[in-house]
């Protein structure tokens, strides 16, 4: 998993898998676009205007928590 930016498109991705086949993009709505393999399987999410929906997100930490355990990981961003 990784998520990056662009500044200069204002534009978040979080990958969650590579892609091994062709994807497409599901428009959620004005700011979110979903790609998504023939089976179904989540690819990747793009946030559009990412600086208004993440909020500054410099400085800010990443949780990541495991339901099952409650074992929760925090990740600075730089």
């Amino acid at each position: 998993m990784k998520l990056t930016y662009d500044p200069r498109y204002n534009v978040a991705y979080l990958r969650l898998a590579d892609a091994s086949a062709p994807v497409r993009t599901i428009e959620v709505s004005d700011e979110l676009n979903v790609d998504i393999d023939d089976e179904g399987t989540v690819h990747g999410i793009e946030f559009l205007n990412a600086r208004r929906q993440l909020e500054d997100f410099a400085g800010a930490t990443f949780s990541v928590e495991n339901v099952a355990t409650g074992d929760t990981v925090e990740l600075a961003l730089p």
